[in-house]
């Protein structure tokens, strides 16, 4: 069976303006059919767990809907809402944006993938979102699915 590198960027928002919750679903979506790269957790310790606390969600909660659910991505924003009550606190999910947006990789890991992908670290390159792009980018490319 295929292993699928996801692609859909931290930096990207559905609907409801939550930054890397498109690419939250996409990653539990293809582990609950067991098409999920092994590489990649299905919600992981950072940007997942940081959307999953601005959103007031339960990791385990969300995992299990997407599993039993296979839900749209529309489907599980709206199912978001329900569990928050029809609305979200729109100052968590500014604050949960900004830090998104604002997070950089340490500088191990930003030369590691920089060099990974053959980019001089110069200092151009900072923030996590752009970093983790150019990581999957160049995983999904080696993953000679091209």
């Amino acid at each position: 069976m295929s292993q699928i590198i996801p692609t859909v960027t931290s930096g990207i928002a559905g609907p409801l303006g939550v930054l890397h919750l498109p690419r939250l679903w996409q990653k539990a979506s293809l582990d609950a059919a067991g098409k999920l790269h092994a590489d990649y957790p299905a919600a992981g310790a950072g940007f997942d767990q940081m959307t999953l606390d601005a959103l007031g969600i339960n990791r385990e909660a969300f995992l299990d809907y997407i599993k039993a659910n296979k839900p749209t991505y529309t489907q599980c924003e709206q199912w978001i809402l329900d569990q928050s009550g029809g609305s979200l606190d729109a100052g968590k999910i500014d604050a949960h944006n900004a830090a998104v947006v604002g997070y950089n990789h340490d500088d191990a890991t930003r030369g590691g993938i920089l060099a990974a992908v053959g980019i001089a670290d110069n200092g151009a390159i900072l923030d996590a979102v752009n970093l983790n792009n150019l990581e999957d980018w160049q995983d999904f490319h080696a993953a000679e699915i091209v």
